[in-house]
C-alpha cells in the first residue's frame, strides 16, 4: 500500500456521513475527468475503466441515500444519479464526450452544493437523521 493509499483509508475512516459524500463526489469528478483525457486521447480500454469507476461512484451516493428520512430530496437525488449512470452508458455506444462532459457538469453542482452545506453554520435543533437523509 502506497503512503497516499494509506491516508486515504485515514481520511475515509475517520470522515463523518457528509465528509463521505464528498469524498465519493470527489472519485466521482476525478474519474469523469480521467474518462476526458482517455476518450480525447482515443484510449477506449482506459476510458471504459473510468466510466466504470464513475458509475460505481454514482451507485455508491444512490445507495447511501435514506429515502424514509430524506423525502423528495433524497427521491430525486436518485433519480438524477440513475439518469447520470444511464447517460454514461449511452454515452459509451455513442457521443462519449457529451456524455462526460453533461455528467461532470451535474456532479460538480452537486459537489458545490454539499461543500455548502458543509461550510454553513449548523443548527443543533436539526435532527443528525436529516442530514444523513440526504447523503
Amino acid at each position: 500500500m502506497t503512503g497516499y493509499q494509506s491516508y486515504r483509508g485515514l481520511q475515509v475512516e475517520g470522515a463523518g456521513p457528509l465528509e463521505l459524500v464528498q469524498l465519493t463526489y470527489d472519485a466521482l469528478i476525478k474519474a469523469l475527468a480521467k474518462a476526458q483525457i482517455a476518450e480525447e486521447a482515443k484510449d477506449a480500454a482506459a476510458e471504459a475503466d473510468q466510466l466504470s469507476r464513475a458509475i460505481e461512484a454514482l451507485i455508491e451516493l444512490s445507495t447511501s441515500l435514506d429515502m424514509e428520512s430524506g423525502g423528495k430530496i433524497a427521491a430525486s437525488l436518485a433519480s438524477l444519479y440513475a439518469y447520470m449512470s444511464r447517460r454514461l452508458l449511452e454515452g459509451q455506444a455513442r457521443d462519449s464526450a457529451a456524455a462526460i462532459a453533461e455528467v461532470m457538469s451535474l456532479a460538480q453542482t452537486l459537489r458545490e452544493g454539499w461543500q455548502e452545506l458543509a461550510n454553513a453554520p449548523r443548527n443543533d435543533n436539526r435532527p443528525q437523521q436529516q442530514q444523513r437523509a440526504m447523503a
